[in-house]
């Protein structure tokens, strides 16, 4: 399994490298338990054509408001968007799991929700900041599941 991603703060980073050590427990207790890889999205990374399906992690950042009727728009992560975008790099996702504060309400993970509204992919999964051990194990199942449908 392969992971897009894009980490500002570096919870998204955290995240994602404890669920690749994760997968590689999971992995050496039965070999048909799928290893992950992942490649961090940076306003610096060479935007290449995604070859193989992979997975999209997203954190939240939106400009002010409220995320309802004001303060709905994507920043920083817009880099992650662009990604997508080129040669159609989206349509190789299979969904986007997003994470956030959940102090912000509505705001939590808004951004995994546009980008599932916008690309057509589903929104899979979601882990609160730096997410826990639960989350791991959690948001692994559900890559898992997905990427053997």
């Amino acid at each position: 399994m392969h992971i897009l991603y894009i980490s500002i703060s570096g919870n998204t980073r955290a995240f994602v490298k404890r669920l690749e050590a994760y997968a590689k427990e999971q992995h050496q207790l039965n070999s048909e338990n799928p290893l992950i890889t992942s490649k961090e999205i940076s306003e610096n990374s060479p935007f290449d054509i995604e070859a193989a399906p992979f997975f999209t992690f997203v954190p939240t950042y939106l400009e002010g408001g409220n995320g309802v009727n004001s303060g709905d728009t994507e920043i920083l992560t817009e880099v992650m968007r662009e990604y997508l975008e080129y040669e159609n790099n989206y349509l190789k996702c299979l969904g986007v799991v997003g994470s956030g504060n959940k102090n912000f309400n509505y705001q939590y993970c808004l951004t995994a929700k546009q980008y599932s509204e916008v690309f057509g992919f589903p929104f899979l999964a979601d882990y609160e900041l730096r997410g826990t051990a639960v989350d791991c194990e959690r948001v692994y199942q559900i890559l898992r599941k997905t990427s053997s449908n």
